[in-house]
């Protein structure tokens, strides 16, 4: 092969390369773009417990949305311990929503009721190692965090975490919380469960939006990640 030929075959093969990496990065780059948010979403005091000394949320008021997640949120995700009693307390407001919860003895709120029917009506996914079964036609036992990484590359809008505490723990240590909105409400409890008393790795978060709520109340929410 003369000196020419060579050259256009040694060029021909860089293009050949150089076009090979631009496609792997573009096909990276959209797989990025089209990761699904996941949003993890709680109610705590001011020295941040979720739970006080009686193993309940007494100060919480309302459990429906407070942190206007609805309309991006087409799945949510739940700790097996926080199921049950979930499912209970939606369940009892969609047979009798103007009846005093067994759970409170309060009457439901109207975002309470709201909230029902978007429970009711969006896929669960209930992370547990040992649950065999659920009740909702619409929840599924998931077993670890790979397969919630495998729900965030699917098609769809924003993925819910509405807890418990050590769901939203395990999933930030595997990389797969993108943001807190946690409510704070203006009591020191002292005593009770932590939110991150699981936690297993530092995470840096950084302050996206801070809203003012009713009470007293202060949403903040965070971006989660690596700190640059």
């Amino acid at each position: 092969m003369d000196a020419p030929s060579r050259r256009r075959e040694i060029f021909t093969a860089y293009v050949g390369s150089v076009a090979a990496r631009t496609s792997l990065l573009r096909n990276a780059n959209r797989e990025t773009t089209t990761m699904r948010k996941v949003v993890a979403g709680m109610q705590m005091s001011i020295d941040g417990m979720i739970d006080g000394p009686d193993g309940y949320t007494d100060w919480v008021d309302s459990w429906s949305d407070t942190f206007d997640l609805l309309p991006e949120i087409d799945a949510c995700v739940l700790g097996s311990g926080m199921y049950s009693g979930y499912e209970q307390y939606w369940s009892a407001i969609k047979q009798n929503p103007h009846a005093p919860l067994e759970f409170t003895g309060k009457v439901p709120t109207q975002e309470e009721i709201e909230y029902t029917d978007f429970a009711l009506s969006t896929p669960h996914y209930v992370l547990s190692k040992e649950r065999s079964e659920v009740q909702w036609a619409n929840a599924t036992i998931v077993r670890d965090a790979a397969e919630i990484e495998q729900l965030r590359r699917q098609p769809g809008r924003t993925i819910y975490v509405v807890g418990g505490a050590r769901t939203v723990s395990s999933l930030m240590d595997h990389g797969l919380i993108d943001e807190l909105r946690l409510t704070i409400h203006p009591l020191v409890v002292g005593k009770g469960k932590a939110l991150f008393e699981t936690i297993a790795q530092r995470h840096y978060v950084q302050l996206d939006d801070v809203k003012r709520v009713d009470d007293g109340k202060v949403c903040l929410i965070y971006k989660v990640g690596d700190r640059s």
